[in-house]
């Protein structure tokens, strides 16, 4: 029997920040609780996750300081943009997390938001922070890849 293609997913929201910022160890793929007005906003594609970060509270995993932007029709039912998310994950990957937590300089950092089978799905990415030299270093190697890439293309025509 023949497989069908998955879908891609429908990103919302990606957080360019992190990948600059950070180094990323592990991801995980988390659900997020939500209210009806946040769902509706995060597919109207009103949420910012510039700032935001996820720490463990009390054995659960909370998404803080992600922006999700009031709906617009949601009148005295809409929440508050900056509240604590709390993330769906097995009690398994929290314990992994909190131990890579331990370590100096680890932090856990959304990546991405999308919408997977209907479901808002937050990307975490648990992360070292790069040092200044360590960025500039990163933009070089870019540059210098594209350099490559472009040399090899007109050489090829």
């Amino acid at each position: 029997m023949k497989k069908h293609p998955q879908k891609s997913a429908n990103v919302k929201a990606t957080n360019k920040k992190a990948r600059h910022d950070y180094n990323i160890l592990a991801t995980y793929e988390a659900g997020m609780v939500l209210t009806g007005t946040e769902i509706k906003s995060i597919r109207a594609g009103r949420i910012n996750l510039k700032d935001g970060f996820a720490q463990i509270h009390q054995g659960e995993m909370l998404l803080s300081n992600v922006h999700i932007s009031p709906y617009d029709q949601g009148n005295q039912f809409n929440h508050d943009p900056l509240r604590n998310r709390k993330l769906l994950l097995h009690k398994k990957e929290i314990a992994k997390i909190a131990g890579q937590l331990q370590n100096k300089g680890i932090t856990v950092v959304p990546l991405k938001v999308y919408l997977k089978h209907g479901f808002a799905k937050v990307l975490l990415g648990v992360a070292q922070g790069k040092k200044q030299y360590d960025k500039r270093e990163t933009i070089k190697r870019r540059d210098q890849e594209r350099e490559i890439r472009r040399n090899l293309k007109t050489a090829l025509r």
